[in-house]
């Protein structure tokens, strides 16, 4: 399974358009938003033969030249995964590094954390994988001076 643009041992995978990796549409996704550029269906359809099997980090990749392009530049990351399977404990890193080196950050301005459901819900039953992210951005426009 990829999470993150990292291979992480499963048994299963996820399904998507794309690779479907979770994390980095999720990432994807918060950086559009917090530019008010749309979302990452928008841009990557999937009507789109195009993108189909397309990988999520080249995605990204992508979007964060749309966001820099319109003068911004991140602060920071947060991200969680909720997945009850596989255990992301030790992959966390691995992830931040992974989000890190696509975005050109330093590894400490990117956050990444893993819940399980408890066995509650479509995430304690296996059912689903949610990723939440939520981005800092901060404009690149010098202050005018009185």
């Amino acid at each position: 399974m990829r999470l993150g643009g990292v291979d992480v041992p499963c048994d299963w995978h996820a399904e998507g358009h794309s690779d479907a990796d979770v994390l980095l549409h999720a990432v994807t996704d918060a950086l559009l938003g917090a530019a008010a550029l749309g979302d990452i269906g928008e841009m990557f359809p999937d009507t789109d033969t195009a993108n189909r099997g397309r990988d999520s980090a080249d995605m990204l990749t992508r979007a964060w030249q749309r966001v820099a392009a319109r003068g911004y530049r991140i602060a920071n990351i947060d991200c969680i995964v909720h997945a009850q399977r596989p255990k992301l404990s030790s992959h966390k890193e691995a992830i931040r590094r992974r989000i890190a080196a696509l975005l050109g950050l330093p590894q400490d301005s990117v956050g990444v954390k893993a819940k399980t459901g408890e066995s509650v819900g479509p995430v304690g039953r296996q059912e689903a994988i949610v990723a939440e992210c939520v981005v800092l951005l901060e404009t690149m426009i010098p202050p005018q001076g009185d």
